[in-house]
């Protein structure tokens, strides 16, 4: 990849270009990590989430210590009803 610049908003955003996009296989949603190396800035892509953080999103409102192997059947439908909860129109 070759040399990529953004522009910073006066709000304080920026813009990832195209190039840096497809490199780190950026989506919308997708989370990025900023990391100080001495005087420079670090830009990356954030880890994958872990199994434990799948199950928390997906089985928040189980009870505490209830922590058993899930079915295929469960584990649709908690990603069902997340997607449903996350896109629902107030």
């Amino acid at each position: 990849m070759q040399k990529a610049e953004s522009k910073l908003t006066s709000q304080g955003q920026v813009s990832v270009p195209a190039a840096v996009r497809k490199f780190l296989h950026l989506i919308p949603g997708s989370v990025l990590v900023w990391t100080q190396e001495g005087e420079r800035i670090v830009v990356g892509r954030a880890k994958r989430h872990s199994t434990d953080d799948v199950h928390q999103a997906l089985f928040a409102d189980a009870p505490p210590g209830m922590k058993r192997a899930r079915t295929l059947v469960e584990l649709k439908q908690g990603i069902r009803q997340r997607m449903q909860k996350r896109h629902a129109r107030d």
